[in-house]
C-alpha cells in the first residue's frame, strides 16, 4: 500500500509499504481521507516524545471496513467508520470510565499506532474493545467526517462550559478549532459571539465565511478595553483560548465576567507554560477554569450528529482537498497560515466514495 512516512523532522516520504494484516479482534479500514492536525505540523517539525520514527502518523480519519479480524462483532466490510484516537490501558479508574484520553498510560492512533496518512489503517484490538471504531450515519460523507475528530474535542472543551443563549462568548484564535468553537457557540444560540486573533488574513477570512458579532485584533485594538466596553463593563460570560499563546490565556482571565467559565483549551509549549494571573479574581468572582483534552466516543457520536444535521457545515470549515502525495504542501500551507482544514485524499479511487 502507498503510505507517507515520517522518518524525523521536516521529512515525510511517500512509500510503498506492507498492507497490515488484521488478526483475531483487529479491524482494518480503508482510509480515503485523512485531515492535517495541528499536532501532525508539530510532529513534521519538530518530532514527539510519542512518535517513534519512522512512523506513519495522522489521527483524523475517515474510511471503510476493508477486513474484520476473527471474533470481531458488530460490523460489517465496506461500512463507513472514524476512529477515536485515544487508546486507554483498559485497567485504571479512568479507563474504566471511559475516559481512555486521561489514562496516565494512554496511548492513541498516530502516535503509538500507525496513523491515517496511507491507503490502510490497522485499529489495534484494544481500540477495538473499547468502542474506538464509531459507524458513520449516510447523512455525513466521508469528507465531511474527516473532521469529526477536531469537532468532538471542541465538544469536549465545551461540555465543561454549559453556553446558554443569553451568554456572551469570546474566542481566542481564528484558526480551524476556533472557528469550531465559534460554530458550536451559534449552535447554542449564545447571544453575543467575539473572535479574536493577532492575524488580519485569518480575522477576514473568518468574517467572509463565517458569523461572529465582532472579529477582534487582539493586537491593536487595546482588546481588554474594547471587550469591557462592548459589554457594559461586566466582561464575558465565557471565553475560550483556542490558541497556544501565553499572553491570549492572560487575557482570557481579565475579559471574563463574574460567573464566568473559562476554558484553556490549547496547551501551551512545554519549557514555557507558566502564567501570570490575579487568582483573586477566580475567587471573588467565582469563576470557573478549565481544561480539556482530546475527547471520547460520546463526543464524537454528537459530532456526527451535528455535521449531519447541518448545525455544523463541514465543508465551510474544509478549505483545502490534497493528494497524499501532496502532504508535505498541506503541512506547509497551514504553518504559514493559509488554510483553514487541509484534508488528504489517501485513495485515489474515488469512485468508491459513498455518502
Amino acid at each position: 500500500m502507498k503510505a507517507a512516512v515520517y522518518s524525523g523532522p521536516e521529512k515525510i516520504q511517500i512509500k510503498e509499504v506492507a498492507r497490515p494484516g488484521c488478526r483475531p479482534g483487529e479491524i482494518l479500514i480503508k482510509v480515503y481521507f485523512c485531515a492535517i492536525c495541528g499536532t501532525d505540523v508539530r510532529i513534521y517539525l519538530h518530532g514527539h516524545k510519542k512518535v517513534t520514527p519512522p512512523h506513519i502518523i495522522g489521527h483524523e480519519i475517515a474510511g471503510e471496513i476493508a477486513e474484520l479480524g476473527e471474533g470481531v462483532k458488530g460490523y460489517q466490510g465496506g461500512e463507513h467508520v472514524t476512529v477515536v484516537t485515544s487508546v486507554g490501558c483498559g485497567r485504571c479508574k479512568l479507563c474504566k470510565q471511559g475516559y481512555y484520553n486521561l489514562c496516565p498510560d494512554s496511548q492513541a492512533i498516530g502516535y503509538k499506532y500507525p496513523g491515517g496518512f496511507a491507503e490502510y489503517l490497522l485499529v489495534p484490538k484494544e481500540a477495538v474493545a473499547q468502542k474506538a471504531v464509531l459507524k458513520i450515519p449516510e447523512n455525513v460523507s466521508l469528507l465531511e467526517a474527516s473532521i469529526i475528530e477536531p469537532l468532538s474535542c471542541c465538544i469536549n472543551g465545551q461540555n465543561y462550559l454549559n453556553i446558554k443563549n443569553d451568554d456572551s462568548v469570546a474566542i481566542f484564535g481564528a484558526g480551524p478549532i476556533g472557528i469550531m468553537h465559534l460554530e458550536l457557540a451559534r449552535a447554542k444560540k449564545a447571544a453575543k459571539t467575539f473572535l479574536i486573533d493577532i492575524s488580519e488574513e485569518k480575522l477576514k477570512f473568518a468574517q467572509e465565511h463565517f458569523s461572529a458579532d465582532y472579529f477582534i485584533n487582539g493586537q491593536k485594538e487595546g482588546l481588554i478595553k474594547k471587550i469591557l466596553s462592548l459589554t457594559n463593563n461586566s466582561g464575558v460570560d465565557v471565553a475560550i483560548v483556542a490558541t497556544s499563546a501565553k499572553t491570549a490565556q492572560e487575557q482570557a482571565l481579565k475579559i471574563i465576567g463574574r460567573k464566568g467559565r473559562v476554558s484553556f483549551f490549547a496547551g501551551l509549549p512545554k519549557d514555557d507554560s507558566i502564567i501570570n494571573f490575579d487568582s483573586n479574581l477566580l475567587h471573588y468572582q467565582e469563576i470557573s477554569l478549565f481544561g480539556s483534552f482530546a475527547s471520547y466516543r460520546e463526543e464524537y457520536e454528537e459530532a456526527l450528529e451535528l455535521i449531519g444535521s447541518r448545525r455544523i457545515v463541514a465543508k465551510k470549515i474544509i478549505t483545502h482537498l490534497l493528494p497524499l502525495e501532496k502532504l508535505e504542501e498541506g503541512i506547509k500551507i497551514i504553518k504559514e497560515g493559509r488554510a483553514l482544514k487541509v484534508v488528504i485524499k489517501c485513495s485515489e479511487e474515488e469512485n468508491e466514495i459513498k455518502g
